[in-house]
């Protein structure tokens, strides 16, 4: 299974309320160097920020929803994302920090501390 098509299943996954979207983060592929992944992992990041006005409004409900289905087909397909999407999201690339596991964070941080770096 391609990058993609896993994503297409992680994203699909959070829509139909079967994993969070913390799990979905958690499993992402790494290293993430595909546009298309970094823009739909901004979605997913987008999506879990608005659950309240998700909660309060269901016609924006209805319309994350949609986009994030189009976004997982798309990606199931293994075709990419339509550019537009692509650059929406490139301000937040860099930022990028997917989560480690507890024992290479916990490794990294002894050798921070180890050679007096913060």
């Amino acid at each position: 299974m391609s990058d993609k098509e896993y994503v297409a299943r992680l994203i699909v996954s959070v829509i139909t309320n079967r994993i969070s979207v913390k799990d979905a983060i958690l499993n992402y592929p790494k290293p993430l160097t595909d546009k298309n992944l970094m823009a739909a992992y901004h979605a997913l990041i987008h999506y879990e920020a608005d659950e309240d006005l998700r909660n309060s409004d269901f016609s924006y409900k209805e319309e994350q929803d949609e986009y994030l289905n189009m976004i997982a087909e798309l990606l199931a397909n293994g075709k990419d994302l339509p550019l537009n999407i692509i650059k929406s999201y490139e301000d937040y690339y860099p930022d990028i920090e997917l989560p480690q596991s507890d024992k290479i964070r916990d490794f990294i941080k002894q050798i921070k501390h180890f050679l007096n770096v913060k």
